[in-house]
């Protein structure tokens, strides 16, 4: 069986995270992950991911609206916006199917 294409993996994530479901957003997740948003230190290992998200939902309302989603080789890229006017784009480095590496650049200036 062949493994889902980054573009794939990146679009269930945006489903998962819109839905704000920390479970369905960190199964797309290797075990040994890295998520480092820019703005904050990198983030590692699924366990610690998970309590992130979990964080993150619990403390406010987030939408990823998607304005372009690219894909080069086991990458899936993507830019963004987000209905308070944020904006931002993302590197998802994919791996079998799950998320390696992530990182995030957005304008923490802007957030409400």
């Amino acid at each position: 069986m062949n493994s889902p294409r980054p573009k794939d993996v990146l679009r269930a994530w945006v489903s998962a995270f819109n839905a704000a479901d920390a479970d369905a957003v960190v199964a797309l997740y290797h075990d040994d992950a890295v998520n480092h948003q820019v703005v904050l230190e990198p983030v590692v290992g699924r366990e610690a991911i998970q309590q992130m998200f979990e964080d993150d939902f619990a403390r406010q309302s987030m939408t990823c609206v998607v304005e372009n989603l690219f894909e080069d080789g086991e990458w899936a890229i993507i830019e963004w916006s987000d209905p308070i006017g944020l904006r931002g784009c993302g590197f998802f480095h994919i791996l079998d199917g799950k998320i390696a590496f992530q990182r995030g650049y957005w304008d923490s200036a802007a957030a409400k």
